[in-house]
């Protein structure tokens, strides 16, 4: 009975994407990315002789979960043809041509038809599922062929179905893996509450892609020039609520303090909207900087992708968004660079966050005024500052490691 809901779940999703892709991107995307799919890897794998190590990822989130382990996977295995899917467009179309795999794709519907194709047309040795990615019949069909099924970086709660009475048929689904690297004792418990023991505690394997970006920081002249010795609150991946908060502390504000924000999204109409949000301070976007007296402006905007992580090195101070409602942005990279680290009231699914606020490094801010009494203290003490980052900077120091877990499993099954 389990397995026929999964199925009829399945369809219905598909359905559902086919009905909304003729006015929705993401959609569209979803199912124009899937055409042609099974062809298009039937011929790509023609003739490989390489082994095929397989890392699915359900979206950008994983994939920054899943690089760590790739990365070091290809350094200890040179030899092996890396194969990265994803299941949604927003992971896909981003990483659509990273370097480090040598063949990128959707994850084809999870039907027995395509996953028996799939593994038969791939041919992977291992196969690696990052976080919440559950899939029976990829799961089913790689166990059937002996392939071992790792999952890493992943979470459980108590509100899952794998929990729940009625939940017998993704329990087993769990109990196919290999081995499943967890992020926390509490996920642990409740695999063994349910009779999976191939586990290990293996944290969060973000902690060492943060590590990596921070060992890899490039200097931004134009970030050091703007900051110009003052204290700097860096703004990463804002939404309008954020915006709004920040704005209604800042434009009242009389203190020597400079702002960078990185809107999460960058087209002109919302870059606009954060500019208008400041109407009395002086605003310069980072495409327009290159030849003017950055010392003389209150605010930078980063009108451009992928120097977000760089940037938190500039600041005293991070505001992190999506926690009003959108869901909340990476925290960590932030936290790496000690700085004390700020964000809206939503946090509760995001471990790292509730973890920070409650080692007293990050602060869930819900109305101006609560925002205002903290960063005025901290602002006014520069001890506690310093304390509160060295919080942050401890505890992801204090969480790397994940990936050599992983890669050390590996070579007790790859000779």
């Amino acid at each position: 009975m389990g397995k026929l809901f999964y199925n009829l779940g399945v369809s219905l999703y598909i359905q559902i994407v086919r009905l909304v892709s003729g006015f929705n991107t993401k959609a569209e995307k979803f199912i124009e990315g899937r055409k042609e799919l099974l062809f298009n890897l039937s011929e790509k794998f023609k003739g490989n002789s390489r082994p095929v190590v397989w890392f699915h990822c359900a979206s950008l989130g994983e994939f920054e979960q899943a690089r760590p382990v790739l990365e070091r996977f290809k350094t200890e295995y040179p030899n092996h043809f890396v194969l990265l899917t994803f299941f949604s467009p927003s992971g896909y179309e981003v990483r659509k041509n990273y370097a480090q795999a040598d063949y990128i794709c959707y994850l084809p519907i999870d039907t027995a038809e395509n996953a028996q194709k799939f593994v038969s047309i791939t041919k992977p040795t291992i196969a690696f599922f990052v976080k919440y990615e559950f899939w029976h019949h990829y799961i089913n069909q790689l166990t059937l062929n002996q392939i071992p099924v790792i999952s890493f970086s992943a979470i459980f709660r108590k509100s899952q179905v794998f929990f729940k009475p009625y939940g017998n048929f993704y329990r087993q689904i769990l109990h196919k893996f290999m081995h499943i690297f967890v992020q926390d004792e509490a996920s642990e418990k409740l695999l063994k509450s349910i009779g999976v023991n191939n586990i290990t505690i293996g944290g969060d394997t973000r902690f060492d892609r943060v590590k990596a970006i921070v060992d890899a920081r490039k200097d931004i002249e134009i970030a050091a020039r703007f900051k110009n010795g003052l204290p700097i609150l860096v703004i990463g991946s804002s939404w309008p609520p954020d915006i709004e908060l920040i704005a209604n502390f800042y434009n009242n504000s009389t203190k020597k303090l400079k702002l960078i924000i990185a809107p999460h999204e960058i087209e002109e109409s919302k870059v606009q909207r954060v500019i208008n949000a400041f109407p009395n301070k002086s605003i310069v976007r980072f495409s327009q900087a290159e030849n003017k007296q950055l010392e003389d402006f209150d605010i930078l905007i980063i009108d451009n992708i992928g120097m977000l992580s760089s940037l938190y090195y500039y600041g005293e101070y991070a505001y992190i968004g999506g926690a009003f409602g959108t869901g909340l942005h990476n925290t960590l990279e932030a936290a790496t660079y000690g700085v004390p680290v700020f964000f809206g009231p939503k946090y509760a699914k995001f471990r790292e966050a509730i973890e920070l606020v409650n080692l007293g490094g990050a602060f869930s801010v819900n109305t101006n005024e609560e925002f205002e009494k903290v960063f005025k203290h901290l602002f006014n003490d520069e001890t506690q500052r310093k304390e509160k980052g060295t919080i942050c900077s401890e505890y992801v120091m204090s969480n790397t490691g994940g990936t050599e877990k992983v890669i050390d499993f590996c070579k007790t099954l790859i000779k």
